[in-house]
C-alpha cells in the first residue's frame, strides 16, 4: 500500500481540529501526512494551529482568506506525494486505523476510485449519508422532513431501498470523510471551486465516476458530529440554494 496522506479545512473551532488531529494520528503510520488548511479563521485558528502543532506529520496551511470548502481542500493538490488521500471534517473522529484498512480496501479493488466508510453520530446513531444523484424532491425532503409526501422520494434518494450493510456503489458521496486515489484527485483537479459550500460533494462524486466505482464501505467506521446548519441559517440555506443551481446547470436538472 502506498503513502497516505488527508486534509481537513477548518475556519474557527480550534479544539475540535484538534481532537480530530490527536485521534488520526493515533493510529496513523510514519509516512502520514496530515495537512491542516485554515481559511482565514476570525478567531485565530490558523495562528493557534501554526504555533501549537510540532508533529512532523502534520503541516499547516493559512489560507489569506476564507476560500470556501472546495477551494481550500484544493490547496493541498501541488503538494501531494500519497497514493491515497482522505478529505475530512474537522468534526471527523476515528476509533482505529480506518484510514489504512480503506486503503487497503482500495488497493485490493483496482477499479474503485473513491470510497467513504459508514459514519455516525457520537452517541452510535448512523447517519444517512450514502445517495443518489442530487434531485430536487430528494434535497426537499431533507430540508423539509416534515412535509409528509417528500418521505418516498427522500427515503429513494437516501438509498434506504439498498442493502447499505455491504459494498454498494453510490452516486453521491459525502465531503464529509472520504477516500480518491490522489493520481485521479489530481488529475480531475480536485473540487470544483465554483461551489463555495455544499454540493460539491455530489459534484466532485460525478467527476470521479468517469474514473472508475464509487463505493459505500459500510465494514469501516468513524464519528462524525455533523453540524448542519442550511435550514437553521437563512444565509446558509440560500448559499445551498446557489449550488443547487449550479449543480443542475452542470449535470442537469433531475425532479426525482
Amino acid at each position: 500500500m502506498g503513502k497516505i496522506s488527508a486534509a481537513i479545512v477548518s475556519y474557527g473551532g480550534y479544539e475540535e481540529v484538534m481532537r480530530a488531529v490527536e485521534s488520526l494520528l493515533k493510529y496513523a503510520g510514519p509516512d502520514f501526512t496530515l495537512w491542516l488548511v485554515d481559511n482565514a479563521s476570525p478567531d485565530g485558528t490558523g495562528e493557534r494551529l501554526e504555533n501549537s502543532v510540532r508533529e512532523p506529520r502534520v503541516r499547516v496551511i493559512r489560507n489569506p482568506q476564507n476560500y470556501g470548502f472546495g477551494k481550500g481542500h484544493n490547496t493541498v493538490i501541488p503538494l501531494l506525494d500519497s497514493e491515497y488521500h482522505f478529505v475530512l471534517n474537522p468534526d471527523i473522529l476515528v476509533n482505529g486505523p480506518v484510514l489504512e484498512q480503506m486503503a487497503g480496501w482500495m488497493d485490493q479493488n483496482p477499479d474503485v476510485v473513491m470510497s467513504t466508510p459508514r459514519l455516525t453520530f457520537p452517541d452510535g446513531r448512523p447517519q444517512v449519508l450514502p445517495k443518489r444523484p442530487c434531485n430536487l424532491l430528494g434535497l426537499l425532503s431533507r430540508q423539509l422532513p416534515s412535509v409528509g409526501f417528500l418521505k418516498p422520494y427522500g427515503d429513494h434518494y437516501a438509498m434506504l431501498d439498498e442493502d447499505l450493510s455491504k459494498v454498494t456503489d453510490i452516486q453521491f458521496c459525502t465531503g464529509s470523510f472520504f477516500c480518491m486515489r490522489t493520481g485521479v484527485f489530481r488529475e480531475m483537479g480536485g473540487f470544483d471551486e465554483g461551489y463555495f459550500m455544499y454540493v460539491e460533494d455530489a459534484d466532485i462524486t460525478r467527476k470521479a465516476m468517469k474514473y472508475g466505482r464509487v463505493c459505500y464501505l459500510p465494514q469501516f467506521t468513524a464519528c462524525h458530529a455533523w453540524h448542519r446548519s442550511p435550514n437553521k441559517d437563512l444565509s446558509h440555506f440560500w448559499m445551498q440554494l446557489k449550488s443547487m443551481g449550479r449543480y443542475f446547470r452542470k449535470w442537469g436538472f433531475r425532479l426525482k
